[in-house]
Parts: structure tokens; C-alpha cells; sequence
């Protein structure tokens, strides 16, 4: 089948989800006032809490979400056909990831900004909040730990990309310093930028940067690992930064370049008619995971992600200008992560191979999907755009920078929030010394995921592509249903029809436990006892938290009919009363 086919029926399915569904969930889920003052202008402070016009609050938050993941996972899920793969992607993209991103970021906005974890005190109870913090500061540990190995690994691979990527930040620098201080737009200053780094391109194709013999020198056994702790210490120092120096104009200088990427693999597949080689259900290997559960924690973000609401609720309910605004930047938000997904199909099934034959090869076994998935979506995304007529070689650092672009944009957010967290946590236990102090709360965010990045196993590729992508995934998926249960609380107790949530929420919830379960006998089975403990104590925190969940949705059900015909009363902790 040709990919553009595929390509224009998935497109026009979102175009339908935005235009009707989003405005459902708008108008009649969450209930968006115009007139409502977010916390953008309430507290604003010039550094976290910034109105910001909603399409530079969308550059950020799109490339935010769109890091490393929803282009490895779908890259590694077709393993067990892209039928499956592109099914997940799509009706969990519409009625998943766009009602639980923009529901996070609506009730995040009504509640001061506060982060999803602090506000399951609010909705669900005090106890809920420090299970849900717990799961949380997992999860970005997990998140942050993963991406600094692919990144790392693909440095490695493509020491050509070195240059563009790491002269991008003092380039955005420049161009948030303009825009900041000129209170320029942000449009024509980003698309120089996005002009500047594909002049980079080829800079580092003609200079690449190797650093294997430095990480010999210094006794590092792989030079990925060197690449690790770079990576570590430029987050530790962006994560302090105000986000209209680095965070914002970097981001939207990335979010004009995924859309070019986007367009160049669109296009490429047009003018090239590549064709879909690989099978609509694989015949897997009778020792590989079940796509029950597996499939859906595989894709762990272009069809729904819990990260996306720590980001909503993190980083982006901060700087929403209108209320308004969050159906455009959350929904879209997801629907722009599905298409990457969707891309990410494309790439590695009419892409990176000509022939089933060469697709089997690449996919025989689920080890060996999993270790390719970055390799293969880089070398599937070179062949769309050598068919425009970008050289080869070109075209593998373009989208090899695509990919750490994107990855290197959700360390720099994924560090901030897990800072913010860590300083959370250390307020609830009365740790005073770290709550207050933001270098030190700073060096823990950065400290625990780069020691699980460091940690040995899985072969070369450690645990990123081994054993610890199946626990990020499945505890970035439970992330999700725990989110969709504090919006759910909220839906219902604001008197509104909660079955849009509370449908995405039963299934993930579901397929993560039963993920979680079969991955602690695995790791058990295998002697794994780093990650047996910590999917355990995810297990019982996360079966806890259910409970906890269940126990307010109940009480919020009760409350609403023991209310029936009465004026609805805001809580004491909710701002829904406060416009104007």
C-alpha cells in the first residue's frame, strides 16, 4: 500500500477529532471560560509564570511532549504490524492523549498553575498526592534517563549532528535575548534561527565531532556515557534559566523544525510512493511480549503519555494566556505528537527498507526491534528526503538531529518539572534545606536519572532499549490513567458528563497493571534487581493510588446528587469562581 495513502486518511481523522471532539471536550467536558484569569497573569513573575501568545505556548509545549519516544515507540511497536501499531496511534491520539493533555492542562489553569501531583490533594485527598509525587518523580527519572542514553547513542552514531545541536542553545539564547528585549513577535526570529541550524547541517557534515578517544583518555568503557553526563550538566544549568532565555526560543524553534520535518516526510513519501512493505500483522516469535499488554506501553507517547500532563500542568499551564488557548495547545498538542507517531510508522515500514525481506531482517525479534528503532526512524526519514533531493548524507544528519532535538527539548522540561517535584516531596517531608534550595534540589533531578543511565546491563545499548524502555513505558502509561482519574474527579464534580475520561481511563489503567505485573515476573526471572524493586514499589503505589481514586470519584458522584437542583459551589481550593 502506498504510505500516502495511510499518511492522508490518519491527517484527515485528527482534522476531524480537532473540529469536532476538541470543541465537545471544550464546551461540554471542561467548560473553558474566556473571561477566566490564569495564573499566567495572576502570578506572573517574569520566569515561570509568563502569558505568552498561544502559539509560542504551543511551540513549547508541542516539542516539549514530541521528544525521542513517540518516534521510538511506534518504531519498535510495528513489530507486531503496523496495522496495530497505526490503530493505537490514531484512536488513542483522538479520544486518549488529546482528552488527557488538554484535561490536565484545564484543571491544572483552574487551580493555580499547581503541578498534576499537587493537585490530586486538591481532587482526590492529601494521601493520594504523596503516592502520586512518588509515581511521578519515577517516572522522570525513568524519562530523563532514557533520553539521555538515545541521545547519547545517536551522538555516537552521528557525530555530524554534534555541531548543529549544540551550537542551537547559545543561538536560542540570542533569539529569546531579542525577543525579550525587544518585545519582538517570535515568528521571524525563530524561522532564522530554524534557517541557522540547517546552515549548521552542513557545517557538521563537513566538521564531525568524535569524542570516542576523549571518553578513552578518561576511562569511560562507552563513549555514550561521556555524552550522558554532558548531557546532565547542560540540563542541570538550562533547568535554572528563566524559560523566556532558553526553554521558550528553543522550543519554537524546534516546533517550526519538526513541522518541516513532518512536511519533508509527507512529501518525501509523494514524490518518492514508497510503499509499505512491511506486514499489516507480523507473525512475531513464539518467545516475544504479547501485544496485550505490550503494544500499548510500547507506544508510550503518540497515542496517550503521561508525561504530557506533567508538562500541562508543569510548565505550560503557566504561560497560557486564555483559557481558551488550552484547546488549541493541548489538543493540538496531541494530535501533533500522533502525527509524528504516524511518521514514525511510515519510516521504518516504507521507509528505511525496500523489500519484506529487509524489513525482516530489521524485525525478526523484539530485541532487535527495539535496539534499531532510532537507527531505522533516522535512516526511514534520509530516504524521504533524498527522494526530494537532499543528499544522503545530508538528510541522516537532519534527521538524526530531528530526533535529538526533539529528545533534548523533553530532558530540558523533564529536568525542570522532576526539580520542581524533588522540592515537592522534600515540603511534604519537611526537608526544609532541599524544598528551599534550588541548586541542591537541582543536583538530585539530575543525579538519580543520570545514575540510571550509567547503570550497566542490556548489552551495549544498556537498559534504554533492554529492560528500563518496558519500565518507563509502563510507568508513563499508569502516569496517564492516574492523571485521567484526577480529571475525572474534577469533571464530575463541576457536574459534567465524565465518560470521555473515564473510558481512556479504565483501559490504561487496565493494560498498565496487567504490564506492570507480567514485567515484574520478568525481572524476577531474570535477576534484574534494580528494576524488580522499583516495578514493585510502583505497583503497590500505583494500586494504592487506584483505590484512593476510586474512593473520591464515589464520593464525588455522591456529592453531586445529594446536590441535584441546587447552584453548584465552587471548593474552597478551586478557582472556577474567580474570572474577570
Amino acid at each position: 500500500m502506498p504510505a500516502i495513502v495511510i499518511a492522508v486518511v490518519v491527517l484527515a481523522l485528527f482534522a476531524l477529532g480537532y473540529v469536532y471532539y476538541s470543541r465537545y471536550l471544550a464546551d461540554r467536558v471542561y467548560g473553558l471560560d474566556p473571561s477566566f484569569v490564569t495564573p499566567a497573569h495572576e502570578l506572573s513573575d517574569g520566569i515561570d509564570y509568563v502569558p505568552t501568545n498561544k502559539h509560542v505556548v504551543f511551540g513549547h509545549h508541542f516539542v516539549s511532549v514530541a521528544g525521542a519516544a513517540p518516534i521510538v515507540g511506534p518504531a519498535i511497536a510495528v513489530f507486531w504490524g503496523w496495522g496495530p501499531a497505526l490503530a493505537w496511534v490514531v484512536i488513542g491520539t483522538i479520544f486518549a492523549a488529546g482528552v488527557h493533555d488538554f484535561g490536565a492542562l484545564a484543571v491544572s489553569v483552574r487551580h493555580k498553575a499547581r503541578s498534576i501531583g499537587t493537585l490530586t490533594q486538591d481532587v482526590i485527598s492529601r494521601r493520594a498526592r504523596t503516592l502520586f509525587l512518588l509515581i511521578i518523580f519515577f517516572l522522570l527519572t525513568l524519562v530523563n534517563a532514557v533520553f539521555a542514553v538515545v541521545i547519547g547513542n545517536l551522538l555516537v552514531a552521528n557525530p555530524g549532528a554534534v555541531i548543529p545541536i549544540f551550537v542551537e542553545i547559545p543561538l536560542a539564547i540570542a533569539i529569546g535575548q531579542y525577543i525579550y528585549r525587544k518585545r519582538s513577535a517570535a515568528l521571524v526570529p525563530s524561522i532564522i534561527g530554524v534557517i541557522g541550524l540547517y546552515l549548521l547541517i552542513w557545517v557538521g557534515n563537513e566538521v564531525p565531532i568524535e569524542i570516542t578517544g576523549l571518553a578513552d583518555q578518561l576511562g569511560f568503557d562507552r563513549a555514550r556515557d561521556l555524552w550522558v553526563i554532558i548531557l546532565f550538566v547542560y540540563t542541570f544549568i538550562a533547568a535554572r534559566l528563566p524559560v523566556w532565555m532558553l526553554l521558550q526560543p528553543r522550543d519554537y524553534i524546534n516546533s517550526h523544525q519538526l513541522f518541516i520535518a513532518l512536511g519533508i516526510v509527507l512529501l518525501g513519501v509523494l514524490v518518492g510512493w514508497n510503499s509499505v512493505v512491511a506486514p499489516v500483522f507480523n507473525d512475531v516469535p513464539d518467545d516475544s511480549p504479547s501485544i496485550f499488554p505490550f503494544l500499548f506501553i510500547t507506544i508510550a507517547c503518540g497515542a496517550i503519555s503521561g508525561f504530557h500532563s506533567l508538562v500541562s500542568s508543569g510548565t505550560t499551564s503557566k504561560q497560557l494566556d486564555k483559557e481558551t488557548d488550552g484547546r488549541y495547545v493541548g489538543y493540538m498538542g496531541a494530535l501533533g505528537e500522533g502525527s509524528l507517531a504516524m511518521c514514525s510508522v511510515l519510516a521504518v515500514t516504507a521507509g528505511v527498507v525496500a523489500s519484506r525481506a529487509e524489513w525482516d531482517t530489521l524485525y525478526g525479534d523484539f530485541s532487535t526491534a527495539s535496539d534499531g528503532a532510532a537507527g531505522n526512524f533516522v535512516n526511514g526519514v534520509a530516504v524521504f528526503a533524498n527522494n526530494l533531493g537532499i543528499p544522503l548524507d545530508l538528510a541522516v544528519i537532519f534527521a538524526a538531529v530531528v530526533v535529538i532535538s526533539f529528545a533534548a527539548t523533553t530532558m530540558d522540561t523533564g529536568v525542570r518539572l522532576q526539580r520542581y517535584v524533588v522540592q515537592e516531596i522534600a515540603t511534604l517531608a519537611g526537608w526544609n534545606a532541599l524544598s528551599r534550595n534550588l541548586t541542591l534540589a537541582g543536583i538530585v533531578a539530575v543525579a538519580v536519572p543520570m545514575a540510571m543511565a550509567l547503570l550497566p546491563g542490556g548489552g551495549d545499548a544498556g537498559y534504554t532499549f533492554g529492560v528500563l524502555w518496558q519500565l518507563f513505558g509502563t510507568t508513563n502509561q499508569l502516569t496517564a490513567g492516574l492523571a485521567l482519574a484526577v480529571v475525572a474527579v474534577w469533571v464530575v464534580s463541576r457536574r459534567r458528563n465524565p465518560v470521555a475520561v473515564i473510558v481512556p481511563l479504565v483501559f490504561l489503567l487496565v493494560m498498565t497493571s496487567w504490564a506492570l505485573i507480567v514485567n515484574l515476573r520478568n525481572f524476577i526471572e531474570a535477576g534484574e534487581w534494580v528494576l524488580a524493586p522499583l516495578d514493585a514499589i510502583i505497583f503497590v503505589l500505583a494500586m494504592w493510588l487506584i483505590v484512593e481514586a476510586a474512593m473520591a470519584l464515589r464520593r464525588a458522584y455522591t456529592d453531586r446528587a445529594g446536590s441535584a437542583g441546587e447552584p453548584v459551589q465552587p471548593r474552597l481550593d478551586d478557582d472556577d469562581a474567580r474570572t474577570g
